[in-house]
């Protein structure tokens, strides 16, 4: 029986079976690209923490160093750990590098949301 291509919900998602595909395809083809899909796979699966130390591992990478998306998916996992403010951060920086209208007011709605999320937390704690 074949295997169904696509998940009926996001929870279904074969996040590990994912994760083994790119690092498969990281030994076939090798790139900073493929590492940072496979961070993300690997956060899925495993959780943000796993996820963003391959991503932190990207960051001294030239050819990624204007890709938004590594910001974005920083930015991502961070925000999943709780780590709002430096979430945010990473979401404006995202937003700084793309060149897609839609996609920066997107980061900047995330990078706003986790500012907010960040500063509901202190003035409960105070």
């Amino acid at each position: 029986m074949p295997r169904a291509t696509r998940a009926l919900t996001p929870e279904a998602t074969d996040w590990p079976r994912i994760a083994a595909l790119y690092d498969a395809l990281a030994e076939l083809a090798p790139s900073p690209v493929v590492e940072l899909n496979r961070a993300v796979a690997v956060g899925m699966a495993f959780g943000p923490a796993a996820g963003l130390e391959l991503a932190d591992a990207l960051t001294a990478e030239p050819s990624l160093a204007h890709y938004h998306l590594l910001p974005a998916v920083r930015g991502d996992l961070l925000a999943r750990l709780g780590r709002r403010a430096e979430a945010s951060g990473a979401f404006r920086r995202a937003a700084e590098l793309t060149r897609n209208e839609r996609e920066r007011a997107l980061l900047l709605q995330r990078a706003a949301t986790c500012a907010q999320d960040e500063s509901s937390l202190a003035s409960r704690s105070d």
